[in-house]
């Protein structure tokens, strides 16, 4: 069973699962792009109504409840007038992959962000994460121009609400 809880980005949970995730991309950053740039995020931006983070409980490597991901929104400003929230730092830990977390996960983040007035979700992420990719175009998600500078990035997304 698969669950999760609203947490401050600088929650020690979050902190953790946040250290994990960027320490997992660094790893396995494809060299020929460069180093992975780790950029932790702006607490401020992550808490109601301008966004929100949850920290994924499900089961550790030794079968006992654990902290195993976590994943966020948060508003953005695109310029057009469309109220956007923009999915962060969705992330899994390798045993809690394909159980159905990940899409879990997303739809919770999109029923919150919806909970908060967004019209519209955008994502960035890197080719590299196949899955990744697959969950967003399986869940609605669709290529779309950069809307950022992340270094990191090599695909943008975006979906209507």
């Amino acid at each position: 069973m698969v669950g999760w809880r609203e947490v401050a980005v600088d929650d020690p949970a979050a902190q953790s699962q946040l250290t994990a995730y960027f320490a997992s991309r660094a790893r396995g950053f494809p060299p020929e792009q460069g180093e992975y740039r780790t950029v932790f995020p702006d607490p401020a931006q992550f808490v109601p109504p301008l966004g929100v983070f949850l920290v994924v409980e499900g089961q550790g490597l030794d079968g006992d409840d654990a902290d195993v991901g976590c994943g966020g929104i948060r508003r953005v400003d695109l310029g057009d007038g469309i109220v956007t929230f923009e999915v962060k730092h969705l992330w899994l830990q390798p045993p809690a992959r394909g159980s159905g977390a990940g899409r879990a996960l997303l739809q919770e983040l999109e029923r919150r962000a919806v909970a908060l007035g967004a019209e519209r979700l955008v994502l960035d992420t890197n080719a590299s994460l196949a899955a990744a990719g697959g969950l967003y175009r399986a869940s609605g998600y669709v290529e779309t121009a950069p809307y950022n500078d992340n270094a990191n990035a090599t695909t943008w997304y975006e979906k209507s609400l």
